[in-house]
C-alpha cells in the first residue's frame, strides 16, 4: 500500500481550497480555510486519501519509478511519467510523458507505442525553445524553459531544460529536471503555486545543493520530493543544507504516496520516496 498523507501525525491540520476552473494553472493568489478531518476512499482501484470534500479531484498518486523519474496517476485514471527515459516506469503504459532534458538517462528516442503525449523539454531545430500546454481529462501540464550546461564544453544551452508542471486539479505538482541555475522572476511567475517539488539532489550534476535550498525557498511548496542521488550520504547532506528552511522529514517505506491538496502539510515538508539510494 501507498503511504497516505492522512495517516501521518506531522499532517495533522487540514486544509480546504476554494474551487477554481477546472485545469486552471495554479495561481498564487487562491484563499485556504481549515478544513474538517481526513478519510480514506477508494477510486479506480487506487486508495485516495481525502479531505474536506467528498470527491475531491485535487489528488493524485505520486510513485518513484528510478533515477529522476516520477509516475503520476489521477483521480480520472490519467497516467504520466516526468524526466522519462523509457526505461523508469511500470504496468501499462502511461498517457502523458515529459523528457525534461536531452541527456541520455533522462530521454528517449523511442517511446512505447499508445502514448497520447510526448513532451520534451529541449528545442527542436529551428526553435528558440520549448513550449507546451496540453490537458487530458483531469491533468493540464506545461513546461518553463531554464537554461542547462553542455555536458562537453560546460558552455550554456539556452533553453535546454524544461521544468514541468502537472496541475491534477487544484493541486499543482512541478519536476525541477536538470536544473542548473537560479530562478528568475519570469520563471516563478510561469510557475504559479506549486504544491509538490520533486527536486535533484546530487549536488554536481545538476547544481549545488546551497542553490538548489534558494530554489526550494522561492518557489515555497509543501512538499519537496528528493531524487537524482546514490546514496544515504548525498540524502543526509541534503537534509542538512536545507536545515535553515525548518522542513519536517518522512522516510517512507513505500515509493508511493498518495498527496491530496486538502491535506497537504502546513510547512515545507522532505519526503524521501526515493529511499536513501535514489535509484
Amino acid at each position: 500500500m501507498p503511504v497516505r498523507m492522512s495517516v501521518l501525525s506531522l499532517f495533522a491540520a487540514a486544509f480546504v481550497l476554494v474551487a477554481g476552473p477546472a485545469l486552471a494553472r495554479c495561481s498564487k493568489n487562491l484563499v485556504e480555510r481549515l478544513g474538517p478531518g481526513t478519510q480514506v476512499a477508494s477510486l479506480d482501484g487506487l486508495q485516495f486519501a481525502r479531505g474536506g470534500s467528498e470527491d475531491s479531484p485535487n489528488r493524485a498518486l505520486i510513485t518513484f519509478v528510478g533515477h529522476a523519474s516520477y509516475q503520476i496517476d489521477t483521480p480520472q485514471g490519467v497516467r504520466a511519467i516526468t524526466d522519462y527515459n523509457g526505461v523508469n516506469g511500470f504496468g501499462r503504459h502511461p498517457d502523458i510523458v515529459t523528457m525534461n532534458n536531452a541527456h541520455s538517462t533522462h530521454f528517449t528516442d523511442q517511446p512505447e507505442d499508445g502514448i497520447s503525449y510526448v513532451l520534451q523539454g529541449w528545442p527542436k531545430d529551428g526553435e528558440s525553445e520549448a513550449k507546451h500546454d496540453v490537458r487530458y481529462k483531469d491533468v493540464r501540464v506545461w513546461n518553463v524553459p531554464t537554461n542547462a550546461r553542455d555536458w562537453g564544453t560546460g558552455a550554456a544551452r539556452i533553453n535546454g531544460n524544461s521544468i514541468f508542471v502537472f496541475a491534477v486539479g487544484d493541486l499543482c505538482i512541478a519536476h525541477l529536471g536538470h536544473l542548473h541555475h537560479r530562478l528568475t522572476k519570469e520563471h516563478l511567475d510561469e510557475l504559479g503555486r506549486i504544491d509538490v517539488l520533486m527536486v535533484p539532489i546530487d549536488g554536481s550534476f545538476t547544481m549545488g545543493v546551497p542553490y538548489m535550498a534558494d530554489v526550494i525557498k522561492s518557489i515555497d511548496p509543501r512538499i519537496v520530493l528528493p531524487m537524482h542521488y546514490w546514496g544515504k550520504h548525498q540524502l543526509d547532506r541534503f537534509l542538512g543544507l536545507v536545515a535553515p528552511l525548518e522542513p519536517d522529514f518522512v522516510l517512507p517505506d513505500k515509493r508511493s504516496i498518495e498527496v491530496v491538496k486538502e491535506e497537504l502539510p502546513q510547512k515545507l515538508t522532505a519526503i524521501a520516496v526515493a529511499g536513501q539510494g535514489g535509484d
